[in-house]
């Protein structure tokens, strides 16, 4: 069955695959490509490193002159790269009847969420990390709201409130009117926990969200889940990282409420709610898997989702193998596809790619 087990659990899925080749109809303006830069279309090339100039300053040799021209000759060819892979997505995309949407903390950088990619990010965000030299991994553990609920609160409070401030990019947009053509729509699997596709408009009974959202709270031993909604949170200083005793959400009962989302050695967390979330998406799979049988095209999008915790790649490549689907790969460093699926990569962030990929659509 689809998405069996847990959380950051791998699922397990069927080995086969069919891989599909899709005749593309390119642009007048890629008529001269030669076959060389259309191999470029699946190369991981991140456009911020060759801001850098990463490929550019190996030879000291080069005046500044000619380090400018090489380097203005690699970012052509990476857009150009970039418009030969947008084109083979858009001719998936047209020609398909369901969209699988994945995406993990990359998916928000470009509404302005930090991805906590490393520990730069995250210590600026909230020096006190920094002082007790603690990375992600370290706050997201559930001993905190045993230890130091005051501190675990100061940390997922601030989170809580930055999220529900927080107004999705315009690439949600875009997906939201790609699946609005197909004839099944579209399904989210996402390990983003800060309810970005239900605020841009998404279905709820379309989201699988596989280590919960921070907009709903539980008690400590697992108890039931109810919205944070109603939950008043103080404005918090990131200097200190604290809320008073007297601030920390509570179950009704009265004992200590902590957010609904899946930590690392966390054997305290509900499930039941991505549970009812992961048996909608089985059901929605069936019906899509029915229809495949009359030749129908899969789509999977997935958009931020790296290597450091693979739920989201590994799922988005099972998805495209069992549903012989396209699976295009939007990451500005890690965009790589697997061999033996039939892959777009696009070197580059969320909303670009979805832009790049909707710009080519419009000219189809």
């Amino acid at each position: 069955g689809a998405f069996q087990g847990a959380g950051v659990g791998i699922p397990t899925w069927a080995a086969s695959c069919t891989v599909k080749h899709h005749s593309v109809g390119f642009c007048s303006v890629f008529h001269c490509i030669q076959n060389s830069v259309n191999k470029l279309a699946t190369l991981p090339v991140s456009s911020a490193s060759l801001d850098h100039g990463y490929c550019v300053s190996a030879n000291s040799n080069l005046d500044d002159r000619q380090r400018a021209r090489r380097k203005g000759q690699i970012r052509l060819q990476t857009a150009m790269a970039l418009q030969v892979a947008a084109t083979r997505a858009a001719s998936a995309l047209r020609n398909a009847h369901a969209l699988v949407v994945t995406a993990g903390a990359g998916m928000g950088v470009d509404s302005g969420l930090p991805d906590f990619r490393g520990t730069e990010g995250l210590w600026k965000e909230y020096p006190p990390l920094s002082k007790l030299s603690l990375d992600f991994s370290d706050m997201a553990n559930p001993e905190w709201f045993q230890r130091d609920p005051c501190f675990a609160w100061g940390f997922y409070g601030h989170r809580l409130l930055l999220y529900r401030r927080t107004t999705p990019h315009s690439g949600f947009d875009i997906l939201q009117r790609w699946a609005a053509r197909m004839r099944f729509g579209s399904f989210v699997f996402t390990s983003n926990v800060d309810g970005q596709f239900q605020r841009a408009g998404f279905a709820d009974d379309r989201i699988l969200e596989c280590h919960g959202s921070i907009h709903f709270l539980q008690d400590l031993h697992g108890g039931p889940i109810f919205p944070a909604d109603k939950v008043d949170l103080p404005e918090v200083d990131t200097s200190t990282l604290r809320i008073t005793e007297a601030e920390l959400p509570r179950c009704s009962d009265g004992s200590l409420a902590r957010p609904n989302v899946l930590m690392f050695g966390d054997w305290g967390w509900n499930s039941d709610r991505t549970d009812e979330q992961r048996q909608r998406c089985s059901a929605w799979l069936a019906k899509v898997r029915a229809a495949e049988k009359q030749q129908e095209g899969v789509v999977v999008v997935e958009m931020g989702a790296g290597e450091a915790v693979p739920t989201v790649r590994r799922t988005s490549e099972a998805l495209a193998r069992e549903l012989s689907g396209t699976l295009v790969r939007i990451n500005p460093r890690e965009s790589q596809v697997p061999g033996d699926l039939d892959g777009v990569s696009l070197p580059c962030g969320a909303l670009e790619g979805l832009r790049h990929i909707e710009a080519e659509m419009e000219q189809m």
